[in-house]
């Protein structure tokens, strides 16, 4: 990476994250993030999502450091030497899903996102879903709590406690899984390239509402849910050498 001259600091609110950001700014001096070349984001993996989306249309790189819980996107939060470590971090890149959702209504909703996108029931009955891949119709009646299809960067998120693979960055596939699933007993999810077009129809839908949700945008009593990755959006990342997105991925597959 070449160095970058003009850094914006953004916080999570909280103090830790706020009182960080004033010190980094004091120190190495800050201009607006819509006119910086990076972008330094204070916080946790939940705040990182909120600054990527909120700069996705800028193509901005995005250097995060810990000021949350998990930080699984995020680097060790260290002041020394940042001006030297943004030129030295790893890119990692990623594409967004962009999900068209159907109320039973039949208003249209688009929303993007960058670990995954969610159908999930709403009562306390399963929910039952149609699953089409590139137009075949792959699983016909799907009895459960939900689904989800998640990107490689947030297949350690929710996908992953939904007993989804872990996938590696390059690996050019999206993990389509199952949540809490009934009926097929022996379906764990599939793999799919990472062009196909998912479409989930959601049956029986008046008795069994159901939901969609990219990250944090939710969609109540959905009928029709289509998934693709946004090709022409690109997302990037910076990691400390040596902690890059790619390893943690790797990392993550074998934790006991």
């Amino acid at each position: 990476m070449t160095g970058f001259s003009k850094i914006a600091f953004v916080a999570a609110r909280g103090e830790p994250a706020m009182a960080a950001r004033e010190r980094l700014a004091t120190r190495y001096g800050e201009i607006r993030p819509t006119e910086a070349d990076v972008i330094v984001a204070l916080g946790g993996d939940g705040f990182m999502l909120q600054t990527l989306h909120k700069y996705m249309t800028r193509d901005v790189p995005i250097y995060g450091m810990n000021q949350g819980t998990v930080g699984f996107l995020m680097n060790e939060y260290n002041e020394d030497a940042l001006p030297e470590r943004l030129a030295e971090a790893n890119v990692a890149e990623v594409h967004p899903l962009r999900m068209r959702a159907i109320s039973e209504g039949g208003a249209e909703y688009d929303a993007l996102a960058i670990n995954e996108v969610a159908l999930l029931r709403q009562t306390r009955q399963t929910a039952k879903l149609r699953i089409s891949i590139d137009g075949r119709v792959r699983v016909d009646e799907l009895i459960c709590d939900g689904a989800l299809v998640a990107t490689p960067a947030g297949s350690t998120a929710y996908n992953l406690s939904a007993h989804g693979p872990v996938l590696p960055l390059n690996a050019g596939v999206l993990a389509l899984t199952p949540i809490s699933a009934f009926r097929p007993r022996r379906w764990r999810g599939a793999l799919l390239p990472r062009g196909a077009k998912v479409r989930f129809e959601v049956l029986d839908n008046f008795k069994r509402p159901v939901s969609a949700t990219a990250d944090f945008n939710e969609v109540r009593d959905v009928v029709e849910v289509e998934v693709e990755e946004a090709r022409d959006i690109r997302l990037r990342l910076l990691f400390d050498a040596g902690h890059d997105l790619e390893e943690r991925i790797l990392s993550e597959q074998f934790v006991s």
